[in-house]
């Protein structure tokens, strides 16, 4: 006899995991399955959160080696202890992952480990289980899926677990690559090849565009990519991969393009781009439409075109962003209990987690530019905040873009210390349709970074005071 719940979750990561916890906390007898061990998807497993653990080790191993000096703490060269490093990150895993186990048992959601096929009957959708102990259906009143995305090969290139992997492998080297060439120059690439770089391997990073994200605020890029060559990271814009050949030492790649040439090479991050995971859901079978860019077509509610199936995430349009998956599960989720919440899809937060960070939210000046929307910038550089100084990190800037009339705020981009906090504020003033006479009211402590927020948005007005 099949279980029967009110709703199931394929898919255990930041969308699944927060949907069905958001459904459990509204009454509804939930049910997810995952095919990992352990929740928490790709985000926290082998994305999101290792990333970040070893971006901060590395970030703290160069300041020990680089800049320790400048603050009269005076050490003998730091040692790299990369399988302590690595432990570290994965405690951090851990620790959350069994964090998110223990809010299931909470909230009386049952877990199914193992993968998960959507059955349409007549009268309501089913999910096929398979586990290690065989098979079994469960009834459910609506599906979620929740899968998630997974990288995209490069032909040519394939992954081989050694040489040639993706983000997931960069997270797990036991050694620190002598040479490592980053297929890729969007977030994870300069991510990954940053805590490389700054563990002391040569890094090249290898993009087939002319210009690198494309969608981020290009003098913000422009600074991000002068910083990173500044650092030691050669980035070859405009180049493709022509070919490979893996050797016993590690890889040859033959490039074409504005640089043409041999690299070799002992390891090959591949970042060129993620895909929807939807092999084996069943989702031909089950007659669930797809969009243009080969992702599951869904309506305002986020349903499929079968009634009572649902899709969030990665799966569906826009970034492919955890956070976007949280808030869509939980809106969905929500609509599904009567209640009207939306996703703001022209306020979702970027990050670059690289040294500095690059953070934005809203538009870009070239997106303002070919619109034909006249606007005011505000900038203000961190070289010029009492904060910024004491910490020793002066790098970057905060802009404002605002409407010329209104001065309502249309995008903030900013590159420079803990952006990735500091967008946060900029996203909720925007939220409330505040501009920059609103910001320029509100009080900033000082001496804090968040007033450099305060001084580009004054920039904007014309009543800059410390610029």
């Amino acid at each position: 006899m099949s279980e029967t719940y009110d709703l199931i979750v394929i898919g255990g990561g930041p969308g699944g995991y927060v949907g069905a916890i958001r459904a459990a906390q509204l009454g509804m007898k939930v049910a997810v399955v995952e095919q990992r061990a352990a929740l928490g998807g790709t985000c926290l497993n082998e994305g999101c959160i290792p990333s970040k653990a070893l971006l901060d080790s590395s970030e703290y191993f160069a300041l020990a080696r680089d800049q320790f000096a400048r603050h009269g703490i005076l050490i003998d060269p730091p040692k790299l202890d990369l399988a302590t490093m690595m432990k570290r990150k994965d405690d951090v895993v851990s620790k959350l992952t069994r964090g998110i186990a223990s809010l299931f048992k909470k909230n009386k959601i049952t877990l199914f480990t193992g993968s998960g096929q959507l059955i349409v009957s007549s009268e309501s959708p089913q999910v096929v289980v398979k586990t290690a102990d065989g098979e079994q259906t469960l009834q459910g009143a609506k599906v979620l899926l929740a899968t998630g995305s997974t990288a995209v090969a490069i032909p040519g290139l394939a992954f081989d677990d050694q040489h040639i992997g993706h983000a997931r492998h960069a997270l797990e080297y036991d050694a620190v690559p002598k040479h490592l060439v980053v297929i890729g120059g969007g977030y994870i690439g300069l991510e990954l090849g940053s805590v490389w770089l700054r563990l002391g391997a040569k890094v090249t990073v290898v993009e087939m565009l002319e210009q690198l994200l494309p969608s981020t605020d290009q003098e913000v890029t422009k600074t991000l990519i002068k910083s990173l060559e500044k650092q030691g990271m050669t980035i070859l814009a405009g180049t493709r991969v022509a070919g490979a050949e893996v050797t016993k030492s590690g890889v040859k790649l033959n490039l074409e393009g504005k640089t043409a040439s041999t690299l070799e090479c002992d390891k090959v991050l591949v970042a060129a781009g993620r895909r929807p995971c939807t092999e084996g859901l069943g989702l031909k079978e089950a007659s669930v439409a797809f969009d243009e860019a080969g992702r599951i077509a869904v309506d305002a509610e986020y349903q499929t075109s079968v009634a009572n199936v649902y899709a969030v995430g990665d799966l569906i349009h826009g970034p492919m962003l955890a956070h976007k998956a949280m808030d869509e599960a939980v809106v969905c989720v929500e609509r599904l209990h009567g209640e009207l919440p939306e996703v703001d899809y022209n306020l979702i937060p970027g990050v670059v987690y690289t040294m500095p960070e690059a953070s934005a939210v809203g538009a870009t000046e070239e997106q303002l530019k070919d619109a034909g929307t006249a606007y005011a910038v505000g900038k203000f550089p961190f070289m010029a905040s009492g904060r910024a100084k004491a910490l020793d990190e002066t790098e970057g800037f905060v802009k404002v873009l605002a409407a010329k009339e209104s001065g309502r705020i249309l995008g903030v981009h900013i590159i420079g210390p803990r952006a990735s906090e500091l967008i946060a504020e900029a996203v909720a003033v925007m939220a409330f349709g505040g501009g920059i006479e609103d910001v320029a009211l509100i009080m900033h402590g000082h001496p804090t970074l968040s007033e450099a927020f305060k001084e580009a948005a004054l920039g904007a007005a014309g009543k800059a005071v410390h610029a």
